[in-house]
């Protein structure tokens, strides 16, 4: 069987991170939604997405597919639902479709001609960006418990103490000295070939993927992922970290969502929890206003790409999009558009070429080539969000 993750209607919940990826390619847990699906189902799986990403993340269609709405995090019982779909079959959950059966001789999808299978059991989804913060804890314990299934992990080296010692998995080629692992409240998942620098505190559900570090002396309450290839120290709480990014300095980030190629600035810190208390608002790029989020701590949203200088203050609720960069004193406002250049005092336009040439440089560091399709897509970026820059 073929199977297909579509974008779905949560797609513009998620932006600013759908600007620049499908759905399911979101980090939340250990695994991207697109890892956790591949492992469950036994396949790879390609995506439907907005056009202008395709080419970076082609749809492969066969004679029989099975679609499956991104949003949706797979478990065993759905996942088994899932594999047993027929032809004119589709999986509900309330109004929402989870998957559905499709041939590719059918022009379109009538779901009134369909047979309707309700799925009313809990299952994880990824509908807002606050989400991908607040699922993380039970997501890092699924994917946990898949990747460690029947395997044994690498000895934790006597110089650290832990507690828990059962709940964490340490993988080949990964390395720690001197580190505090409490694995009591969730657990501690450390990559391939990563590693945690002496006096680093960390509390569980915490999950470093590959060749990613935390730096000396750095406290990490969970649930947090430090995607691959990414630095992070000070103090961090219940935050994703995509991949590929820096936080590598002391300063705060809280209740926060990172993307890839992000870079904060020595002594960056968010707010996570307004002066009165009261409910955190987050700008909706369909409305164009700012959305109620039910949470009490909310702190940044970081697109790709983004980046910000050394002491920068982020107010509670800050939403960045895609290739912004930031600097100065004070707080700058709590929507920053993609492409942006400034801070508090205020904006202008970051043109493209400089972005490119930026971006560019930090890949080639990690020696991953800035393509003509990554260009292409930022591009595409520019001119969707210029009606939201006043330069």
């Amino acid at each position: 069987m073929n199977y297909i993750l579509f974008d779905g209607p949560s797609r513009p919940n998620l932006l600013p991170f759908t600007f620049t990826r499908p759905v399911a390619d979101i980090r939340v847990g250990i695994l991207t939604i697109r890892e956790k699906w591949e492992k469950h189902l036994g396949f790879t799986i390609t995506t439907l997405t907005e056009e202008y990403l395709s080419e970076k993340y082609p749809m492969v269609e066969m004679d029989e597919n099975v679609m499956i709405n991104a949003s949706y995090l797979p478990n065993k019982e759905l996942v088994a639902i899932i594999k047993g779909l027929e032809e004119n079959q589709a999986v509900f959950q309330n109004e929402d479709v989870i998957a559905f059966f499709s041939k590719d001789t059918q022009d379109e999808i009538n779901f009134e001609t369909y047979e309707a299978i309700e799925y009313n059991e809990p299952v994880l989804k990824i509908e807002h960006t606050w989400d991908i913060f607040a699922t993380n804890g039970d997501a890092i314990q699924a994917d946990f418990d898949l990747l460690i299934r029947d395997r044994q992990s690498q000895p934790i080296p006597s110089s650290n103490q832990a507690l828990g010692a059962q709940n964490i998995f340490i993988e080949e080629g990964a390395k720690l000295e001197f580190v505090t692992l409490n694995a009591n409240s969730g657990p501690i998942y450390i990559g391939k070939d990563a590693e945690i620098m002496e006096g680093s505190i960390i509390r569980g559900p915490f999950a470093l993927c590959d060749h990613s570090t935390v730096k000396l002396g750095a406290k990490i309450y969970g649930p947090t992922t430090v995607g691959p290839h990414s630095k992070v120290g000070g103090e961090v709480n219940n935050s994703v970290i995509f991949g590929y990014s820096n936080k590598g300095h002391d300063g705060f980030l809280g209740n926060s969502v990172l993307g890839e190629w992000c870079n904060l600035g020595a002594d960056t810190n968010n707010s996570n929890l307004k002066n009165n208390y009261a409910e955190v608002r987050l700008w909706d790029y369909q409305t164009e206003g700012f959305a109620r989020t039910g949470l009490q701590f909310c702190g940044l949203m970081m697109g790709d790409h983004s980046k910000c200088g050394i002491n920068t203050m982020f107010n509670t609720g800050t939403v960045v999009g895609v290739s912004a960069n930031i600097f100065g004193s004070g707080f700058p406002r709590n929507f920053i558009p993609s492409f942006s250049w400034g801070g508090h005092s205020g904006f202008t336009t970051y043109v493209t070429k400089k972005a490119f040439e930026v971006a560019e440089v930090v890949m080639k560091r990690r020696n991953i080539d800035f393509s003509e399709v990554d260009k292409t897509i930022l591009e595409h970026v520019f001119e969707e969000t210029k009606k939201w820059r006043k330069s």
